[in-house]
């Protein structure tokens, strides 16, 4: 069982890199790398040439491609080793029907062309889709290899108001996910020469909606960033297991963090590398978020009169 949760965050690690590097597609314009063509790229198998754009989407369609067989892998291998009941399995295979989802979303964006210079509020909406997914879909990859690694199921019905917390607070990172992105496709359809240019853009109504969008993404970064430091050592202290006090701690670093980044991003005017260390942040932000939610919602965490009734009914 160890190896196979040693597998299991390797998946999700890998699976991290495919992200970024689909945001570095993006961020390059290159997403028309391949013509409006899915899976094929160019309507061929290995393209025939290989300029720039084209080998960043083919390298990212086979990492992609890569990433769909490790959780198919993985699943077999959770299914084998894990007996019926056990969440694991239930999280395997949920990853991978996420994992097709973000694939079908991926598709859409190439096969309706909303790619490279398309300002359209389609692809706005189709980016947002595709984050919310790859959070969800992360999620079920932390939680497996969680559960994987001797971590407790979620008893979510014992404690109503911890649960409801916590998907709160999942919920605003999902919302300040979503509106970064947005944020980013305006950053690198509408690049700015200078810091006052880009402010400047933000608030004249004659801006392109895409770039007035941006500057609600700074405001809601913030105030979830308060929420977090303020409400995830709460639930720490309420679910009285040591390692939550860890984990509230890392979201509340991550969380300060992801506020740094943001304001350095837009101080250099949103370079592809600052933009990948902030989605890299962001997922590391998640993941904390993820397991802190997993713990202080397991079954130790219960209320002890929760827990005796839990028993009872198994």
């Amino acid at each position: 069982m160890r190896s196979l949760a040693r597998t299991a965050w390797l998946v999700l690690a890998y699976n991290l890199l495919v992200i970024a590097w689909g945001a570095y597609v993006r961020a390059t314009g290159s997403g028309a790398g391949c013509g409006a063509h899915w899976p094929l790229c160019d309507g061929r198998l290995i393209p025939r040439s290989l300029g720039a754009s084209t080998l960043i989407e083919y390298s990212h369609r086979l990492t992609s491609g890569l990433a769909l067989v490790s959780v198919v892998v993985l699943l077999a291998w959770v299914r084998r080793a894990c007996p019926p009941g056990h969440p694991a399995r239930r999280g395997a295979a949920m990853t991978v029907l996420f994992m097709l989802t973000e694939a079908a979303v991926g598709a859409g964006l190439v096969l309706f062309e909303l790619v490279a210079d398309n300002a359209s509020m389609a692809r706005a909406l189709f980016m947002a889709v595709h984050l919310a997914n790859t959070f969800v879909l992360v999620a079920w990859m932390t939680l497996t290899a969680w559960w994987l690694s001797g971590g407790e199921d979620l008893e979510v019905s014992a404690a109503p108001g911890r649960a409801a917390a916590v998907g709160g607070l999942l919920t605003a990172v999902t919302v300040v996910g979503v509106s970064g992105a947005i944020a980013a496709l305006g950053d690198t359809l509408f690049p700015s020469q200078t810091l006052a240019e880009a402010l400047a853009a933000d608030l004249s109504p004659t801006s392109h909606l895409l770039i007035r969008l941006r500057m609600f993404h700074p405001a809601l970064a913030i105030t979830t960033a308060v929420l977090l430091i303020v409400a995830a050592p709460v639930l720490a202290r309420r679910s009285a297991v040591p390692l939550a006090s860890t984990l509230a701690r890392g979201v509340s670093l991550l969380a300060v963090l992801q506020v740094v980044a943001g304001v350095v991003n837009v101080a250099l005017l949103a370079p592809v590398w600052m933009q990948l260390v902030h989605l890299l942040l962001a997922d590391a932000l998640w993941i904390t978020l993820v397991l802190l939610g997993a713990v202080v919602l397991g079954r130790s965490a219960a209320p002890a009169t929760r827990r005796v009734e839990a028993t009872q009914r198994a």
